[in-house]
């Protein structure tokens, strides 16, 4: 039997938040900020805890990205991968992931931002990739989500969805923080920021 093992990427596999970092390479940083204060209101109430995560989100999806072909967004989210992902990885988290692969293991990177920018990375690792999904209408992006946001409980939902839990003898799970919580309470063998 073989050995799976769960990797959440924001903060854990990256030493930044992808999102945020995705927003400061489509607008510039004077943008983001700008655009960061007028969503501000939404971004209060979340981190108070009175307003959805998925809400949220969609709030600053739809600020930045609402209207964009989803040809020219999946090219930003290539450019994005190619020349600044590389800089924000984790060198320890890369050879875990190298560990986990000469060991047999199946890998997953099961993250809350978009499977648009975090699976080209995922590709060039040879890694799956279970992300959250945009919702796309007359090829734009709309800013809203087509999946629920893989964050929390969700995240254990999308494996068991995937996954047949059973077929593997060990669950190995990577996380950095209070969206991990339910992947790690989740697996065997749970990692919180181990690789910082």
């Amino acid at each position: 039997m073989k050995n799976l093992a769960l990797f959440d990427f924001d903060g854990t596999i990256t030493t930044k938040d992808t999102f945020l970092e995705i927003i400061k390479f489509k607008v510039g940083k004077g943008n983001f900020y700008f655009g960061m204060l007028l969503l501000s209101p939404f971004l209060v109430a979340f981190k108070l805890k009175v307003y959805p995560n998925w809400k949220a989100k969609e709030k600053v999806l739809t600020y930045f990205f609402k209207g964009l072909s989803l040809e020219k967004f999946n090219r930003l989210c290539l450019d994005f991968s190619d020349q600044k992902l590389t800089d924000m990885i984790r060198p320890k988290a890369v050879e875990a992931i190298k560990k986990h692969r000469e060991n047999g293991d199946e890998i997953t990177i099961v993250s809350a931002s978009a499977e648009n920018w975090v699976k080209p990375w995922c590709d060039k690792m040879g890694l799956n990739c279970i992300g959250t999904k945009l919702e796309v209408k007359d090829g734009k992006i709309t800013g809203k989500l087509a999946s629920k946001n893989c964050y929390g409980p969700e995240k254990v939902n999308r494996v068991k969805e995937i996954y047949n839990i059973g077929n593997y003898s060990t669950l190995f799970g990577y996380g950095d923080s209070g969206g991990d919580k339910e992947l790690l309470a989740f697996v065997n063998t749970p990692g919180f920021r181990p690789f910082e």
